[in-house]
């Protein structure tokens, strides 16, 4: 998720989850060949496993950065053929890209033929007013033919014209039946399902019809969510950690980063949802939000913000 996803949010759920497969946020080719490829690529071998999410709609262009993304040492290069931004649009990817299968095709092939990590497409389910699933099945057949055999599906339709961003995540109608027809259809592809889903009862109902489960901002709103994920779904027989635990782990990365001069509202932003539905979380989100607090770069901000948390009468809804 652009602008959230950051090498920070990453090391703080691996905190909540070892096994979960986390994503970047996207990264447009331009910004590679032409930009700061270290700041927008680097992380640390802790966050792994980790998938680049790629925009972009040259193929020779996301092959060079699909090989960046390689060499950096990323699990995974994923093509976003689902954001409905504008600003996406006017760059000529994102959901737009459901209208040209083949030059998604060619995309796919492109990148597939210089790395030898995995290429999959997270997309929507229709653009615009296009309900068929005739129109998914007929993308993903075409994509799955360049050697594609992972695909996310946001259960959706993109609107591309009149929706905003957040519109486009409540608006048009999830259609779960979708991504499972797809699943019955392609029985030999990966097909992971995304959008609207909150809880693991509900990852659990879902991982009965496809194979995996994509959470987006129920992970980053209510990130406490992931910390039964390893012993639910992967066999850990590990304990979850508690969300003290998670805090320690976070106040530990906020000082090494501290070092490096990294700005501590930066790493908190992340963090703010962990007692979410506890007492007195209210309070600790709005201590860690305090931008005074946060510049004067003194951890101690955590001991105040945690005092909060002994008030019982307020609750976060």
């Amino acid at each position: 998720m652009m602008d959230w996803t950051d090498r920070h949010c990453r090391s703080f759920h691996r905190t909540l989850s070892r096994n979960t497969w986390l994503y970047t946020e996207m990264v447009t080719t331009g910004a590679l060949i032409h930009g700061d490829v270290e700041r927008h690529l680097a992380f640390t071998a802790d966050e792994a496993p980790v998938a680049l999410q790629l925009g972009g709609s040259e193929p020779d262009d996301l092959a060079r950065a699909a090989k960046l993304g390689e060499q950096w040492g990323y699990d995974e290069i994923n093509l976003n053929c689902g954001c409905p931004s504008e600003r996406v649009q006017r760059g000529a990817f994102g959901a737009c890209l459901m209208n040209e299968p083949q030059l998604v095709a060619d995309c796919v092939k492109a990148m597939r033929d210089v790395v030898s990590v995995p290429v999959t497409v997270k997309h929507r389910i229709g653009v615009d007013a296009v309900e068929d699933y005739a129109f998914v099945r007929d993308f993903v057949g075409m994509i799955a033919e360049a050697g594609c055999d992972v695909f996310i599906v946001h259960a959706r339709n993109a609107i591309l014209k009149g929706l905003s961003p957040k519109e486009n995540r409540e608006i048009p109608p999830l259609k779960y039946d979708y991504a499972y027809r797809l699943k019955r259809d392609f029985p030999q592809l990966e097909i992971i399902i995304n959008g609207g889903i909150k809880t693991l009862d509900e990852v659990d109902a879902h991982l009965q019809h496809v194979d995996g489960v994509m959470l987006g901002r129920e992970a980053y709103h209510n990130p406490y969510v992931l910390a039964d994920v390893d012993a639910r779904f992967y066999g850990s027989t590990q304990p979850a950690p508690t969300r003290e635990e998670a805090e320690a782990n976070l106040i530990e990365y906020c000082r090494a980063e501290l070092a490096r001069g990294t700005y501590l509202g930066a790493i908190v932003r992340h963090a703010l949802g962990l007692y979410r539905g506890v007492a007195g979380s209210r309070g600790w989100r709005r201590v860690l939000s305090d931008s005074k607090k946060l510049a004067a770069r003194d951890l101690a901000i955590f001991d105040e913000a945690r005092q909060h948390l002994r008030e019982p009468s307020e609750m976060f809804e």
